[in-house]
């Protein structure tokens, strides 16, 4: 038996009462684990299967490596939140989605894992702008975000910052929000007012295509501009 401690990103349901469980584990970084029998009717752990939700879950032993490990027990991990506000749900869908899409072939990082654990919290507490910051906090981690220099415009090709503006979204209010995020010691303590919040969005989208090998906008960005806009 083995216990790891993971972040659910998403699911899907197999069969009647199965369930393939895909997560970003402490110990492991990326993986997927089968969870039988919980739609089951008896079953009581069918609300942890919520995005972004911290579980320890246990395994047996994996025989062979192209196997889905089975999950022999699943636990809310201690450092555990309720999130029962519209808003916050929306934004960790869209969090979750985002990792569950960059982070298919990543291994063990406690940098971005102890990162996921910071946003969470700040979502916690109402911090509606945490999962912009969060996924410029990746970018940095990645080694991908630009760099902050004085002149006007962020170049989203290069991650540079020059002089004529290169792309009509890059213009210099958005490359200003970039510079502020990029170079205040705590960006979770930043606020954006509403248009802020949605041009940076986009700008951090176009950034992530541009960056990311065959990253594409997750779906739930739509429900995100419907709660946010």
């Amino acid at each position: 038996m083995q216990t790891q401690t993971c972040f659910l990103l998403s699911y899907l349901k197999y069969g009647d009462n199965d369930a393939i469980l895909h997560c970003f584990c402490s110990e492991n970084g990326f993986q997927s684990f089968f969870a039988k029998g919980i739609y089951a009717a008896k079953n009581k752990k069918k609300p942890y299967l919520f995005p972004l939700n911290l579980l320890n879950i246990t395994i047996t032993k994996v025989v062979s490596d192209q196997k889905i490990a089975r999950i022999s027990k699943i636990e809310l991990a201690p450092d555990h939140y309720t999130f029962d506000d519209v808003a916050m749900n929306t934004i960790l869908f869209f969090t979750a989605d985002f990792l569950h899409q960059v982070l298919r072939e990543e291994g063990k990082n406690p940098v971005l894992f102890e990162q996921i654990l910071k946003v969470r919290k700040e979502i916690s507490m109402q911090n509606y702008d945490a999962y912009l910051v969060f996924i410029l906090q990746f970018l940095t981690i990645s080694g991908i975000a630009p760099f902050s220099e004085d002149k006007k415009f962020l170049n989203p090709e290069s991650g540079l910052f020059e002089e004529v503006m290169a792309n009509p979204i890059f213009d210099e209010k958005v490359s200003a929000l970039w510079k502020i995020f990029l170079r205040h010691e705590n960006a979770y303590e930043l606020r954006l007012k509403r248009d802020e919040r949605s041009v940076f969005l986009d700008s951090l989208m176009i950034y992530c295509h541009i960056h990311i090998t065959g990253f594409y906008t997750p779906n739930s960005l739509a429900v995100v501009r419907q709660v946010f806009e």
